[in-house]
């Protein structure tokens, strides 16, 4: 009896899949290869860079430096300590944040040395104006 069930049972399509082996893997570990370069080279690395960027960005902060905070409260640096840094919002308030509140930093604080050239440059001018 199971002769006559299991060809009714079984289409021509089925038999023909289950003889040639259901497809090539080479073709599929190719296509979830590609699939997986494609998710590393458009996802995963540009936040990774981005990540590492404010890491960096964040541990960089010192005092003078103008930011803006996560929030959108712009302030300058006074402080900066371990984990936190004090910003100086208005002229007596000041604020206590984590440095990873820190969005972005708006200017830089100039370097002694940078000033001291600024202050030459501007004094070599004033006295060549004067002249």
């Amino acid at each position: 009896m199971d002769k006559f069930i299991l060809p009714l049972l079984q289409s021509e399509g089925a038999q023909q899949a289950a003889q040639q082996g259901g497809g090539n893997p080479t073709i599929t570990f190719i296509t979830f290869g590609a699939v997986i370069l494609i998710f590393y080279l458009f996802i995963i690395r540009p936040q990774s860079k981005k990540r590492k960027e404010t890491e960096r960005m964040q541990s960089s902060l010192k005092k003078g430096d103008r930011i803006v905070t996560i929030g959108g409260l712009y302030g300058t640096v006074t402080n900066v300590r371990d984990t936190t840094v004090i910003i100086k919002v208005d002229d007596n308030v000041k604020l206590e944040f984590l440095r990873s509140a820190v969005s972005t930093v708006v200017t830089q604080a100039a370097s002694k040395e940078e000033k001291n050239d600024e202050k030459e440059q501007s004094e070599g001018q004033s006295s060549e104006s004067g002249e």
